[in-house]
């Protein structure tokens, strides 16, 4: 099972700021007609960055390229339950993310892809994405074992549920893989279930 553990994720950050950013924000609605996720990246946060008024935002400007930690406000990923939300982002390039809050479902999503989502008060967030926005360049590390944030010299406790913690430290949180190293159990169950069918 270590192949499936997550220890945390790391990399350069971008910050979208804003709180209750909700899921057709991140994909819009149109783009769940497509058959795979494949190609889902380039679209994460399409209308935004087609209408942004400040500026370019962060998924255009050249200095967030490659950047793999995303760094959020309150009650994101709010609204509907699509899983294309998460599977864009991390098809864009995201490893983990850093918020306020998230809403449960798209919690749950990302859990479900192997993305860690970490939880600092409103703060101590505002604090990072300035980090970031003042040097491109910072490093951010999400440390699973430990609950915590580094943001350059910085180090900051976070929020982890323990059942979401566990799961990623034993690889639990990645369902397919489970079902394939226990495929000798589940044959062992359909051999004396298959039996029984055919008697009845």
């Amino acid at each position: 099972m270590s192949e499936s553990r997550i220890t945390g994720a790391a990399g350069r950050g971008i910050p979208v700021r804003g709180d209750d950013i909700d899921t057709d924000r991140i994909i819009p609605a149109r783009f769940l007609r497509c058959v795979s996720f494949e190609g889902l990246g380039e679209h994460a946060f399409e209308d935004d960055r087609k209408n942004f008024s400040d500026g370019i935002h962060s998924f255009d400007r050249e200095e967030f390229q490659g950047a793999s930690i995303l760094v959020v406000n309150d009650n994101f990923g709010c609204g509907s339950s699509r899983e294309h939300a998460p599977q864009s982002l991390m098809r864009w390039g995201i490893t983990g993310i850093i918020g306020v809050s998230f809403a449960e479902i798209f919690f749950g999503n990302c859990v479900a892809n192997g993305v860690p989502c970490l939880t600092l008060d409103s703060s101590q967030v505002d604090e990072i994405q300035g980090m970031i926005e003042g040097d491109p360049g910072c490093q951010l590390e999400l440390d699973v074992e430990n609950r915590s944030v580094h943001a350059g010299e910085n180090t900051y406790p976070a929020g982890l549920p323990d059942g979401v913690q566990r799961a990623f430290l034993e690889g639990l949180w990645d369902s397919a893989t489970l079902l394939l190293d226990a495929s000798a159990a589940i044959d062992e169950v359909n051999a004396r279930i298959l039996p029984l069918q055919e008697q009845s």
